[in-house]
């Protein structure tokens, strides 16, 4: 799970950009970040090491979950940030897609579709929420 160094350094940057989204974002940066943190331990919960080409069903729910969460955040939130997360994990999803429609990438491109969508997605968030936390501030309200 956490063997390499990759892992490590992507588990820090997920506890603190949600840490950071509890403790200064608003409800949608909270909501959004306590999506992607759960859709994450699920993952991490739930996969096996059962290669790359079996269509994994239940990794493919929860990207679908997570793409459902932040299109809903997008439609009921006047931020920009989940417009750009639910578009970026638009990629993920699309990626099982291709895998179930039996095109057979090379393993490295499906997993840096994965990796740079979660790290984007990351981005996202830790944006939406500094600049709530901003506009906050210049309201003067913290």
């Amino acid at each position: 799970m956490f063997d390499t160094l990759y892992a490590q350094v992507g588990a820090a940057l997920m506890v603190s950009v949600s840490a950071f989204a509890f403790i200064k974002g608003q409800d949608p940066e909270r909501f959004g970040a306590g999506a992607y943190l759960l859709a994450w331990f699920a993952t991490l919960l739930l996969q096996d090491d059962i290669g790359l080409y079996n269509n994994a069903p239940i990794l493919f729910g929860i990207d679908v979950f997570v793409l459902i969460v932040f299109c809903g955040l997008s439609w009921k939130s006047a931020n920009t940030w989940p417009v750009w997360a639910a578009a970026l994990q638009l990629l993920p999803v699309l990626s099982h897609v291709m895998m179930a429609v039996d095109v057979r990438p090379p393993a490295a491109s499906f997993y840096a579709i994965q990796n740079l969508a979660s790290i984007g997605i990351l981005v996202a968030i830790a944006l939406g929420t500094f600049w709530t936390w901003q506009e906050r501030r210049a309201a003067g309200l913290e």
